[in-house]
This record gives structure tokens, sequence and C-alpha cells, in this order.
């Protein structure tokens, strides 16, 4: 069974995605840019994320991790309060409250400013988030704080299209 998953998810993942969203970062993080790519399945949302130019980690201890959200609105306009305000917050179609957002994803582990990311979802489908925003926070999620888990100022968007 484990060896027929694992065939079927990297012959999806060798397809045309779905739908995409290509990151660019704020103002104050221009270097930042990737792509999340989401591919629907019949066990759910296949999604790859591969983001570059992260901040960078300081000290043995300072491994930098990266809150990572589906958002409501559709647009990466903002200004200096919020660079993104126009990807509104996290998307959460039942209205449950955090950390069961339909738009809550695993946070990006930064590796020398990289992350790569692959992992399957069921709590949205791709024609749901067509339109929406993908965004990368400069804080891990807590999972916990209400709305948002805590994950700090938006640093990269991209908007979901198919």
């Amino acid at each position: 069974m484990i060896q027929n998953s694992y065939s079927f998810f990297t012959s999806v993942l060798r397809t045309r995605p779905h739908a995409i969203a290509v990151l660019a970062g704020s103002a104050a993080f221009p270097e930042i840019h990737g792509m999340v790519r989401f591919y629907g399945t019949k066990y759910g949302v296949l999604v790859s994320a591969n983001v570059r130019g992260l901040p960078p980690a300081y000290g043995a201890c300072g491994g930098r991790i990266f809150g990572f959200h589906i958002h409501e609105g559709g647009a990466c306009t903002g200004d200096e309060q919020d660079p993104f305000a126009g990807a509104l917050t996290h998307y959460s179609k039942e209205k449950c409250p955090h950390p069961y957002h339909s738009g809550d994803m695993p946070p990006l582990f930064g590796a020398d400013g990289k992350a790569f990311s692959v992992f399957l979802t069921d709590r949205f489908t791709v024609n749901e988030i067509v339109g929406r925003t993908v965004i990368v926070h400069d804080m891990p999620d807590d999972f916990r704080t209400q709305p948002s888990g805590g994950a700090g100022t938006k640093i990269a968007c991209g908007v979901i299209t198919a």
C-alpha cells in the first residue's frame, strides 16, 4: 500500500499542477520568491512549495520556521503597515477557529534561506482556493492564538491561479 501511494504521488508531481501561486516578497523582503503548486487527486490536494530568499537563521538554535497559509483575499496589495492587506485573513470555509481553518498548512522550515515542502490535505479543493492567496509569515504558527496563530508579519504573497 505504501509503495503504491508513493508511486501515485510521485507520478502526480511530474504532471502539470491544477493551480499555482507565484510567491513574491514584500518591499522589506524583496529577495523572497517561489512557487506553490496544487494538484487535485482522489485523496485530496497535493501541495508542493518551493521558496527561496527567506530570511536566514542566526545562531546554533536559530532555525527559521515560517507560517504558511491560504488567505481569504485575492490580492497581494497593501500598505506600509500591512504589505499584503488585500490577502485578508486565513481562509476558513466553515468559519472554524484556529487551527482548523481550511487554509492552515504545515509550516515552512527554512534551510539556508530556502524551503521545500510537499504534503497532502483534504481541507480544501483546488476549485475552492483559486483566486485566493498564499501567504508566508515571518514567524511559525502556534496553532492556538486566534485568529492567526501568532504567525507575525506577512513577508511573501502569491495569488492562486488555475
